[in-house]
């Protein structure tokens, strides 16, 4: 088998060329600039009937190329941009005189004005700005007097231009080195150049006229010319942004700015039903009808959750925003530039946006009824299972020997039956209506008392004295941490035998009801998660407590863990005064 032939080397050498010389364009854009303003120089102090003049002008329009604003320099040229390249380099090489020749350099006069100002780099800014008086002298000294009514300028003038001018080359080539970027090199002000060759060509014409009409030589005329024109602008300048305020610059602005009112109405209508409008169809609808009534909008249509409708009518002029949730498509009435493009697409990212915060908030909504079901069902399971103990505590009474006193125990069944049933009676409606009650309140020694009625024989010590006749607490609140902690320290005694269980209930400036045990301690791996979120734990110890923290929390009070240790564990119901 016979080796394959190697690849054509062509292709690979001319694109190294082109690498290496986009480089050094890139690298050295200063010496490009130099090269491209020599060969001027030189094709202009020769004439344009000099065929060497149009030969060297052809080698200045490529090294404009390599510097040229507009396009990238490594990108491929198009057969359209070549047949355009080609046209120029007829023009230049057959059609070839001073009106063109001057046209060309207003040109790059205003193409290098128009990057002055886009540059924060301070020699990059100098630069250019001798690059720009340079152009503007060639022209006043060398090309307009060639097309002149009358040919004055001085041979003299002209030799001392043709030499001295060039030491704005050497100028531009002593500026410190900064590399242009490519951001940098792309970056042009349109505006600004047109108005800067507009204002050359006023200046030329003028002094033409100027001469013409005054019968006065080519640089009075011109001169004239000049502070006529900087006099104008002054004017147009005071007018435009006087030092008290206002101007031309106002109305300028304001003429602008009134393209966007509507769409401000629009959004004056969006925020509105921001406000008014829960369900997130519903203020799709509305908002794309408001859309709709846009000067520029013809119709609009839309796919969302599944749904697809349509408004107004279809053009060919069509911006869309589409996302996964909404897909919005806005037929405009006139032909799409990029500004209109760009405000369609922004005016269809802003509904978009706007209809998804709606879809999360109704998400938002439901998960929070989920949630209020979920904790109002975890609270009523444990508020049921302090019921059944409390039940378990009478049961626990009748069910001891004959030596007992029933006077007494139908008065403890006759006191406690009721609550039990007023409290199985809320825990009932809490589980039918997921959401925050009120809470009541209840005077302290009364629920105090009842408290210790209902863990009699329990062995649970009731430390304190008498609370005052005018305090009153959170009945629901108490009630719950009270079950609690002390049904989880009831829990932990029937493990250890030995545990003793002690209640307390301070009232002082604040209200603070303590529960604690001679127990063992709350396992240190459980202890930073415990009254913070739900815990798995032998008994019940864990979501209770969970529950009754975040109870305390909305009602202003906090449960917290005092003590933790073997022997010691107490847990402390603290809050205001009420």
């Amino acid at each position: 088998m016979q080796p394959a032939p190697p690849p054509p080397l062509t292709e690979p050498f001319f694109l190294r060329i082109s690498n290496a010389v986009w480089g050094f364009s890139q690298r050295y854009w200063k010496l490009i600039v130099v090269a491209m303003l020599a060969l001027l120089h030189v094709a202009v102090f020769r004439g344009v009937a000099d065929p060497w003049a149009r030969a060297l002008l052809l080698a200045h329009l490529g090294l404009l190329l390599l510097w040229q604003p507009f396009l990238r320099a490594e990108q491929r040229v198009s057969a359209g941009q070549g047949l355009i390249l080609s046209a120029v380099a007829l023009v230049l090489m057959f059609r070839l005189d001073w009106w063109l020749l001057a046209f060309w350099v207003i040109v790059l006069a205003g193409l290098v004005g128009g990057k002055v100002y886009q540059h924060h780099a301070r020699w990059q800014r100098r630069c250019y700005l001798v690059v720009l008086a340079y152009l503007l002298a060639l022209l006043a000294i060398a090309i307009l007097p060639e097309i002149a009514p009358r040919r004055e300028i001085a041979r003299e003038i002209r030799t001392a231009a043709e030499y001295a001018l060039p030491l704005a080359f050497v100028l531009i080539a002593l500026f410190p080195a900064e590399a242009e970027s490519n951001e940098a090199a792309q970056v042009i002000d349109f505006f600004y150049s047109v108005f800067l060759m507009l204002v050359l060509v006023v200046v030329v014409l003028g002094s033409f006229t100027f001469m013409t009409l005054t019968r006065s030589g080519y640089l009075e005329s011109l001169t004239a010319t000049i502070f006529l024109t900087a006099g104008g602008m002054l004017l147009i300048a005071l007018a435009w942004s006087p030092r008290s305020g206002g101007g031309l610059g106002v109305f300028f602005t304001r003429y602008l700015f009134s393209i966007g009112v509507p769409v401000e109405r629009w959004l004056q209508v969006l925020t509105g039903l921001l406000q008014t409008e829960s369900r997130p169809e519903r203020f799709l609808d509305e908002a794309l009808a408001a859309l709709e009534r846009l000067p520029s909008v013809a119709g609009v249509a839309w796919c969302a959750g599944g749904t697809r409708g349509e408004r107004g009518e279809r053009t060919p002029n069509a911006a869309e925003y589409a996302s996964p949730e909404v897909t919005i498509t806005i037929y405009s009435r006139f032909r799409l530039g990029p500004a209109l493009q760009w405000h369609l697409h922004l005016l269809g990212q802003l509904l978009g946006e706007f209809y998804v915060a709606k879809l999360r908030e109704a998400q938002l909504r439901q998960s929070s009824y989920l949630q209020a079901v979920h904790e109002t069902g975890a609270r009523t399971t444990h508020d049921i299972k302090n019921l059944l103990q409390s039940l378990n505590v009478l049961c626990s009474v009748a069910a001891r020997d004959d030596n007992r006193d029933w006077a007494q125990l139908q008065e403890l069944v006759r006191r406690q039956l009721p609550m039990v049933a007023q409290r199985l009676a809320e825990t009932l409606e809490r589980l039918q209506r997921p959401q925050p009650e009120s809470e009541s309140l209840v005077p302290a020694r009364a629920w105090w008392d009842a408290l210790a009625r209902q863990y009699r024989g329990e062995g649970v010590d009731f430390a304190g004295g008498e609370p005052p006749p005018a305090l009153r607490l959170p009945r629901s609140l108490f009630d719950s941490v009270a079950d609690n902690l002390i049904g989880n320290a009831l829990i932990k005694r029937a493990d250890e035998r030995e545990t003793r269980v002690q209640v307390a209930l301070e009232c002082g400036e604040r209200v603070a009801l303590r529960v604690c045990d001679s127990g063992s301690a709350v396992p240190a791996e459980v202890e930073p998660r415990l009254l913070r979120s739900p815990v798995s734990s032998r008994g019940s110890l864990g979501i209770g407590l969970y529950q009754a923290a975040r109870q305390a929390d909305a009602a202003g009070f906090r449960l917290v863990l005092e003590a933790n240790r073997d022997g010691e564990v107490c847990f402390a119901l603290r809050g205001p005064r009420i």
